[in-house]
């Protein structure tokens, strides 16, 4: 094996018993995201539909929706 080839292999199974060890020293606690994560996730998605929904039914903004089909090209002009 060549000396960088090897050195490389020795490093990365160091890491992965250092992941391993840290991983198993891991507390059973839940942390925020855990918590609350999926409750902040769904309340933003429905905040986002609200305000969106209020936005288009709502403020008479006219949206510039496609011409086609609308507007009919004219004849063209020779001069």
């Amino acid at each position: 094996m060549f000396p960088l080839a090897k050195s490389a292999l020795v490093l990365t199974a160091r890491s992965v018993q250092r992941i391993a060890s840290r991983q198993s020293h891991h507390k059973n606690e839940h942390d925020f995201h855990d918590k609350y994560g999926n409750l902040i996730l769904v309340s933003g998605a429905a905040f986002c539909t609200s305000i969106w929904a209020y936005v288009v039914t709502q403020t008479g903004i006219t949206w510039n929706l496609s011409p086609v089909g609308r507007i009919t090209p004219k004849e063209w002009k020779d001069q």
